[in-house]
């Protein structure tokens, strides 16, 4: 997390606002690494499935296998995400 310490926070700002900027920072950090994994998820499980056999170019079969396998491992991943920020919701709410 390299970039919070280039964070710039206003010299003026209460304590409040700074834990805000700080927050915010690292919440946009871990939806990119979030998305960063996503990606090198699908790139390879999807790749390991739909190409056996690696010739000068891509059939249709290849190319709807590899849609497929995207479009799952998206709404799995989604449904996952969904899930574990609604539990994680329900804890901060007994707090």
């Amino acid at each position: 997390m390299s970039s919070l310490q280039n964070l710039n926070i206003d010299p003026n700002a209460t304590p409040e606002q700074r834990k805000q900027m700080i927050f915010n920072q690292v919440k946009s950090e871990m939806a990119l690494a979030n998305a960063q994994e996503l990606i090198n998820k699908i790139n390879n499980n999807c790749f390991n499935l739909c190409f056996q056999n690696i010739g000068p170019s891509f059939s249709n079969n290849d190319q709807k296998c590899v849609t497929s396998c995207m479009d799952k491992y998206m709404e799995a991943w989604d449904i996952v995400s969904r899930t574990y920020v609604g539990r994680v919701q329900k804890e901060q709410q007994k707090f």
